[in-house]
């Protein structure tokens, strides 16, 4: 193996600016998550956690046959703390692995950077060697933290399904109570020779019973929303301006080029939502703005605002003044295969197979979500996104970590 050379001058450079890269990780996953700073890594043992574990992946890349970095205890530990964090956190799964794809991102462009800087020539195999050490050392982590991840989750789960089977035992008993002598009621009813009083008696106790299983409804209903918020790794509450920021990143080389200028709000409400699901949505409402912009248009824009409806609902626009969709072609646009501007010549070079607006809508209905459409051509679209009100919130639940 080799030990020295490129791979020792990257892994030397890693260790030496471990801080630097642990603060820009930081700063990113500032950005993504929906907490505070202080909450990103709330302990003081979590957050010296991040630097001392970019060292040991330096340590990995300068020398790989001293230790495996999955048989790393310590590394394995701090993934495993970290996964406990965002269950804690009522992160989705989405967002642990996008962290991960942050600091494989970040530490790459470093390896980049310090090359030109130093004006290192290494041979490909020994570039390749080290890109794929950072990759392996970066997916033990994502391993090992995605593993806890989801046995947390998975526990949960089963604590729900066990109440889920008490709570339909209880209610099966309680409804049980009223019935026997509602049916000994309407028996005697069907005799004969009751007497006056005798009836009356027997009327006010159906009156009674039927009384008590509206109560009981009413009551096991409620215990039944409670009991029903059963945990999803997919879902998670997070701000909307924090989604579609990650989506318009993602675009940002192509909307430059076309001289699109992507505005986002910054007052957008929070969400339970499935957060991969919404930013692919988004991701692909974006590119279609900015790929057909309209050209002769001074300032080509896309807007993303979001509202909080009056019945509870979340409303999300993207609205731009691109060329517009075709008024006898807005009601197929969703279809698989159907491009908008297929017959325009000005448009031929644009990508794509039609499937963009499939997927979103694919992606919104998934989510119990609805989407609309208006547009005018030559003016603009606007695309809205309607999710249904959260039943409550998504309440924090005690750390703890598999050994």
């Amino acid at each position: 193996m080799i030990t020295t050379g490129f791979s020792g001058a990257i892994a030397d450079r890693i260790a030496a600016e471990h801080a630097l890269l642990a603060a820009r990780w930081f700063a990113r996953l500032h950005d993504m998550l929906p907490v505070g700073a202080n909450e990103v890594f709330p302990s003081d043992s979590l957050l010296d956690h991040i630097p001392s574990l970019i060292v040991d992946i330096s340590a990995y890349v300068k020398a790989p046959e001293a230790e495996a970095i999955a048989a790393n205890t310590q590394v394995v530990q701090k993934a495993r703390e970290l996964g406990a964090l965002r269950h804690q956190q009522r992160a989705s799964l989405h967002q642990v692995l996008r962290e991960y794809q942050l600091l494989g991102a970040i530490l790459l462009r470093f390896v980049e950077d310090e090359s030109v800087r130093l004006v290192l020539t290494p041979p490909a195999a020994e570039c390749i060697a080290v890109i794929s050490r950072l990759h392996h050392a970066v997916g033990v982590l994502l391993q090992e933290t995605v593993e806890t991840f989801v046995a947390l989750y998975t526990e949960t789960i089963t604590d729900q399904a066990e109440r889920l089977r008490q709570f339909t035992r209880m209610a099966t008993h309680e409804w049980r109570q009223p019935l026997a002598p509602i049916a000994t009621a309407v028996s005697l009813l069907r005799m004969n020779g009751l007497t006056d009083a005798q009836h009356e008696q027997t009327v006010a106790l159906i009156d009674r019973n039927i009384k008590k299983l509206v109560d009981m409804t009413f009551k096991l209903e409620r215990l039944a929303r409670v009991e029903g918020n059963t945990d999803d790794p997919s879902l998670q509450e997070v701000s909307i301006t924090s989604v579609t920021v990650e989506a318009a990143r993602q675009l940002h080389e192509m909307a430059e080029a076309r001289g699109v200028e992507i505005q986002i709000a910054d007052d957008m409400p929070m969400l339970i939502v499935d957060v991969g699901r919404l930013e692919l949505a988004l991701v692909n409402l974006l590119s279609n703005a900015v790929k057909y912009c309209d050209p002769q248009k001074p300032r080509r824009l896309v807007d993303v605002t979001a509202r909080r409806l009056e019945n509870g609902s979340c409303e999300i626009c993207v609205r731009d003044n691109g060329v517009g969709i075709p008024e006898h072609r807005i009601s197929k646009i969703f279809h698989r295969f159907t491009r908008a501007h297929s017959d325009r010549a000005d448009f031929e070079s644009v990508s794509g197979v039609g499937l963009g607006l499939a997927i979103v809508d694919d992606c919104v209905k998934a989510m119990d979500g609805e989407i609309t459409v208006e547009s005018i051509e030559g003016t603009g679209t606007v695309f809205c996104l309607t999710f249904p009100p959260a039943a409550t919130s998504l309440a924090p639940q005690p750390v703890a970590i598999p050994g």
